[in-house]
């Protein structure tokens, strides 16, 4: 029985690694949010408050989608 792999090397395809493109979608989202957060930030330790939210913004969206 042929892989997955051997099928798609076969059809000279490409196999998606897993999560696809979504570091890429992660990636904007961070520069966008650290850009935000920098940018609202009223002092130092704001901006380095601003910069741990931008590493965990797809959680914070995910937790205020769900409790509405």
């Amino acid at each position: 029985m042929a892989t997955k792999k051997k099928i798609a090397e076969k059809m000279n395809m490409c196999m998606p690694h897993q999560g696809g493109c979504g570091g890429a979608i992660y990636g904007l989202g961070f520069v966008g949010a650290l850009i935000f957060y920098v940018q609202t930030a009223t002092g130092f330790w704001n901006g380095v408050l601003g910069v741990l939210k931008a590493l965990i913004w797809p959680a914070m969206l995910v937790y205020k989608l769900l409790m509405g």
